[in-house]
């Protein structure tokens, strides 16, 4: 399995960014590639036990995803993990840390695996790693974007 791990730093309380990064609304707004929510929680801050298909174009390909909350701990984590989609296996870790009162370090911890075993490991190494980690840069850089400019 491949990992990802990107941080992020951001001007703006714990709290507020722990919110952006589950709010569905704000999810479709900040990955771009006409990606939305179609079925199950489509709307507000997404709790756990929470699921959510996804779908989007990638590569010139739809594609669905289908995700379930598996864990929130507020305003410091939450995880959740393909239920179904184009993935062999994908687990997605969100961490939130208080650094100040107006500012916190994001950080996420992104598994995947592609299906169809070794072929599988090679598209992760030569394409789906460069390829997701500047999907997941782009979708923070909004995040933080918003939050920044946000105010309680």
């Amino acid at each position: 399995m491949s990992t990802l791990v990107l941080e992020t730093l951001i001007d703006a309380p714990v709290e507020r960014v722990f919110d952006l990064a589950r709010n569905v609304e704000r999810h479709t707004e900040t990955m771009g590639h006409s990606e939305r929510a179609i079925a199950g929680t489509t709307s507000g801050h997404l709790e756990e036990g929470d699921v959510v298909t996804w779908r989007a174009t990638h590569f010139g390909i739809p594609l669905e995803l289908t995700v379930e909350i598996t864990e929130v701990d507020a305003p410091e984590y939450f995880r959740d993990e393909q239920v179904d989609g184009p993935f062999a296996e994908m687990v997605h870790e969100h961490y939130f840390e208080r650094i100040s009162a107006n500012r916190t370090r994001m950080t996420d911890e992104f598994q995947f695996s592609s299906p169809v075993g070794i072929l599988g490991t090679v598209v992760d190494t030569l394409v789906l790693r460069r390829y997701l980690r500047a999907l997941l840069e782009g979708r923070n850089r909004e995040l933080e974007s918003i939050a920044e400019r946000q105010t309680d």
